[in-house]
């Protein structure tokens, strides 16, 4: 389902945006290329069963909620002591045009979808962290506090050969002094070359008054790695999808999520993986908990190709539901075109264990202390997952905050 084109979104912005930041031609080629694939470009796909659609992506009116020209946020840059490179867009096509050249919409396709092209006409805020050959970095920190009504940023990842890098980026708001909701939109490209190893972890607090969406997608080259953790705690609504192509031989992904929704927040969040090549491994796990009337919809799709010999893909995806007024669907994928494969994929909604509180409280602990520790240790098989600590300190430590 496509969408109408706001009158303040035209070629005179996309071209002041690109001006404004003295970027080459073919950047601002790639931001016209986008913005003219919004008149026929459709909303991302939504899971639907007859008669219902489970995410409304039609509420958003970006009449009101995007101002393209006063986008504004306070950004900090963390670089480890190595020779990694972390710079901001404008720094970047200054320093390394030709990495950026090479990479930016090789990873994503601009004209995916209408969120999609719409955050690559608009984007304002961009980090390129490039790795180069044999290099090891580790605690890159990006973070984004958005200040305005509205926010399009852009990261490209690009690792040379047999190198590593560690990324931690957050997304946060600063208090809104206007009226109506928000808009943030992220996207994320990860190009991975030869036997390098690239672990990218976020965590989302934005502003219950905001929409959020984000895209993340890797793409794998011979023996390389591409992992992905991502924390969703804040927004009204987020759409998230994390993607890894597994083109390499012998390559790898891991996707880990986390989730908490109270109030009426709602969460569409999916995972994907494409099996292309040989002796590729995927791993995806979920886990979210629901309060209040919070809403969460799941998609995991584990797609092998027909030259992906030797394929071992896993899914599992957990929802534990707080309240009664909460809901939750989930609809995990496996296709598989080459039988040389071992896969798996589940998911699960449930409540809290009756027994398990009962047994709780029967030894003394308070109802609340002992629905809050099973709560916790729901999350405890995730949380393992997480090889970054900060991000695992962190998100537990939110997970506390809301329980409290």
């Amino acid at each position: 389902m496509s969408t109408t084109l706001p009158a303040n979104i035209s070629e005179e912005t996309v071209r002041k945006l690109s001006e404004d930041r003295e970027e080459p031609e073919w950047l601002l080629e790639t931001r016209l290329g986008a913005l003219a694939a919004l008149d026929d470009a459709d909303l991302p796909d939504v899971i639907q069963t007859p008669g219902r659609r489970w995410t409304n992506l039609e509420q958003l009116d970006f009449e009101e909620l995007a101002d393209p020209l006063a986008q504004t946020e306070e950004r900090d840059l963390v670089v480890p002591d190595s020779d990694v490179e972390v710079l901001s867009f404008v720094d970047a096509l200054d320093s390394h045009e030709d990495v950026v050249r090479d990479s930016f919409g090789t990873v994503v396709d601009p004209e995916r979808d209408y969120l999609t092209a719409l955050s690559v006409a608009l984007f304002s805020s961009g980090t390129l962290v490039y790795v180069p050959e044999g290099v090891d970095a580790e605690d890159v920190k990006i973070r984004t506090r958005m200040e305005g009504r509205s926010l399009f940023n852009h990261t490209l990842v690009v690792t040379e050969e047999s190198s590593s890098v560690t990324i931690l980026e957050r997304q946060s708001s600063e208090p809104y002094d206007g009226e109506g909701m928000r808009y943030y939109s992220g996207l994320v490209e990860i190009d991975a070359g030869e036997n390098s190893y690239v672990q990218y972890g976020s965590l989302q607090d934005l502003s219950e008054e905001t929409y959020n969406y984000t895209l993340k997608r890797g793409v794998t080259d011979t023996y390389s790695t591409v992992n992905f953790v991502e924390g969703n705690l804040g927004s009204r609504l987020t759409r998230s999808d994390i993607e890894t192509e597994l083109n390499g031989d012998s390559s790898e992904t891991k996707i880990v999520g986390a989730f908490f929704g109270h109030n009426d927040q709602h969460f569409d969040v999916n995972a994907r993986v494409w099996h292309q090549a040989e002796h590729t491994t995927a791993d995806l796990v979920t886990r979210g908990v629901l309060d209040d009337e919070a809403r969460s919809v799941y998609e995991g799709v584990q797609d092998v190709g027909r030259d992906a010999w030797d394929t071992n893909s896993y899914q599992r995806e957990n929802t534990l539901m707080l309240s009664d007024d909460s809901e939750a669907d989930a609809s995990p994928k496996l296709i598989i075109h080459n039988h040389d494969t071992e896969a798996s994929h589940s998911a699960t909604v449930g409540q809290v264990d009756k027994e398990d509180l009962f047994y709780m409280t029967s030894r003394g602990i308070p109802p609340l202390t002992a629905r809050n520790m099973l709560v916790e240790g729901f999350f405890v098989p995730v949380l393992e997952e997480i090889a970054v600590d900060e991000l695992r300190e962190d998100l537990e430590e939110a997970i506390a905050a809301r329980l409290r």
